[in-house]
């Protein structure tokens, strides 16, 4: 790339675009990308909010060389890593299912029955999708290992899930690839938090991670009006709509594993929860002492002694406010001083923390902050970047020779003694990030000529916003 004066020529305003208000920067809603959101499910696993790291098997390979990496993702923070690492030209072997026909008759010929065989396939990979709501990756590609069932050169869909080994074998293992599967495979790395956001009927559970923001639950329950003659029927409602989201906590989320559970909401339906929960605590402290010769089910044992771990952990449960009970509140939640707090070391909020800098810097020392791929590439030529900020999502590019230089501008910012924070597309500070076409930087020195330069697009280095204005 070339200095400031090759981006300085006069020209239509180019990737920079209009300067975000306070209103985009905090509530303006992302339509572009859709963080992924594991499934709320009975039959998921029952410490849904426990932190496994990823197990790396077997690992062969250098940073800036070829090599491969055996691995086993445990949970959807895991899946999401797999999906970034994962690109076009990789080669990919799994085990996988394929279904087969088999003739039927003596002679080979006629209508026969199809089955489905467990077969491990070696891919050369094409395309990569996520699905966040099944917690799978599926990578799509052409047959390299030929088999009884399946030919070479054939096209096969490999469905990467929890629980099962997958190798990866790159050309180039780049120092972003590196960073992730360190992290992935780092228990520090992560510290979850669970978050309920709760209003009068109407209750979400996330969880959030280093990397994946996931919705767990979503409880609703239709509340009749406090006055007239609906009223006799809203306690019982109440009560039925704090037993279910209770039901919810204690399913999905282990108070054992988590740094604190949050619960944030208007008004005073946060208190009324919780007020719930603790009598339902102290039903349980009360049957505790009290003898009894009925036998409970193994439901109920297990209700209990979830609800005695509620009771344990009490200490880790806190209340905050919350404009809303939706997805968008949670930026509020993680914001506030109190959550902020015990989770000042954690990815999630080092990210909001970089995010709230650059905007403070933005307004109030606009010669020191830009954005978008011409102005940051501009200033790091100059040596003026002290804090990158980088969605994950332009390092998925299709353009391998453009995921280079954004790899290589994460190197040398740090290698220049900056920092350089990549942003997860599937948190809240990443999506606001993307709107801002992924790529900011506060600066060391103000650079108002160059803050204030209509520089042209970098070609094939579009941000994340202007790909999708151009979809």
């Amino acid at each position: 790339s070339s200095g400031l004066s090759a981006f300085c020529q006069p020209t239509a305003r180019g990737d920079r675009g209009r300067r975000p208000s306070r209103g985009d920067r905090r509530d303006g809603p992302a339509k572009r990308l859709r963080p992924p959101r594991a499934r709320a499910r009975l039959q998921s696993r029952a410490s849904a909010c426990s932190r496994e790291t990823m197990k790396i098997l077997d690992e062969s390979f250098s940073k800036g060389g070829s090599g491969h990496v055996r691995v086993v993702p445990d949970t959807s923070e895991d899946m999401w890593q797999l999906f970034n690492l994962l690109r076009a030209e990789d080669h990919v072997e799994a085990v996988t299912f394929r279904k087969v026909s088999r003739s039927a008759g003596a002679d080979g010929v006629g209508p026969g029955e199809s089955e489905r065989i467990r077969v491990k396939l070696r891919v050369s990979v094409e395309s990569v999708d996520y699905d966040g709501e099944g917690e799978a990756v599926r990578v799509k590609g052409r047959n390299t290992t030929e088999t009884e069932h399946v030919k070479l050169g054939a096209y096969h869909t490999l469905d990467l899930d929890t629980g099962r080994a997958v190798k990866i074998e790159k050309h180039e293992w780049d120092a972003v690839d590196v960073r992730r599967l360190r992290e992935a495979a780092d228990p520090a790395a992560d510290a979850d938090l669970a978050v309920m956001t709760i209003d009068e009927g109407l209750a979400n559970l996330f969880l959030v991670g280093a990397s994946v923001t996931s919705h767990r639950a979503k409880v609703e329950k239709s509340m009749p009006r406090k006055t007239g003659a609906a009223a006799l029927g809203y306690d019982k409602a109440l009560t039925t709509f704090h037993k279910n989201t209770l039901d919810a906590v204690l399913r999905h989320v282990d108070l054992e594993k988590v740094k604190c559970f949050v619960v944030a909401g208007p008004g005073f339906a946060k208190d009324a929860f919780l007020r719930y929960a603790d009598l339902e605590c102290a039903r349980l402290t009360s049957s505790d002492d009290a003898p009894s010769d009925k036998k409970s089910s193994n439901g109920e044992r297990k209700i209990d002694q979830t609800l005695h771990a509620f009771r344990v952990h009490r200490k880790r449960i806190i209340e905050t406010h919350a404009s809303t009970a939706y997805r968008g509140a949670l930026r509020e939640v993680l914001e506030s001083p109190s959550v902020a707090r015990l989770i000042k070391d954690t990815k999630a909020s080092l990210e909001i923390a970089a995010l709230d800098d650059f905007f403070q810097t933005l307004a109030n020392k606009p010669e020191r902050a830009l954005y978008g791929p011409a102005h940051v590439f501009a200033a790091h030529d100059l040596g003026a970047i002290d804090t990158l900020l980088i969605a994950d999502g332009l390092f998925r590019c299709a353009d391998a020779n453009a995921r280079r230089r954004w790899v290589a501008l994460v190197e040398e910012v740090e290698a220049g003694g900056g920092v350089a924070r990549v942003f997860s597309s599937a948190h809240e500070s990443g999506k606001q990030l993307g709107e801002l076409t992924g790529v900011a930087a506060t600066l060391r020195f103000p650079l108002p000529d160059l803050v204030d330069a209509d520089l042209p697009p970098i070609e094939g280095m579009a941000g994340l916003a202007i790909d999708s204005l151009n979809a």
